[in-house]
């Protein structure tokens, strides 16, 4: 599986188009092949940085994913109205639950 995690900072003037942006990226991909969660989130310690959670199925997926030219400009409309340069990190990851609670 592949964990990926990042987040934007929110501006006040573009606060609901970015948190709508957010939302509707994350209900597309949710439609994607491969994708098995994508989420996202005000973080609530920093109101003002909204964070996404997504888990896909292999590297071949994200690969797909960030192929659509959706997702392509999902980034570059964000880019355009955040004041910072996002944050996206991407892990290849194991599920353990079972492992540890039996």
């Amino acid at each position: 599986m592949i964990l990926i995690t990042g987040h934007v900072i929110l501006t006040p003037e573009h606060r609901e188009r970015m948190i709508a942006l957010g939302a509707e990226h994350s209900a597309r991909s949710r439609s994607e092949p491969g994708c098995l969660a994508h989420n996202c989130h005000v973080d609530v310690e920093n109101p003002d940085r909204l964070v996404f959670v997504e888990e896909w199925a292999d590297l071949a997926a994200v690969r797909a994913h960030f192929a659509v030219p959706a997702s392509g400009a999902f980034v570059a409309e964000m880019r355009a109205l955040s004041p910072q340069p996002s944050v996206i990190r991407i892990y290849a990851a194991e599920d353990v639950t079972a492992k540890l609670m039996g």
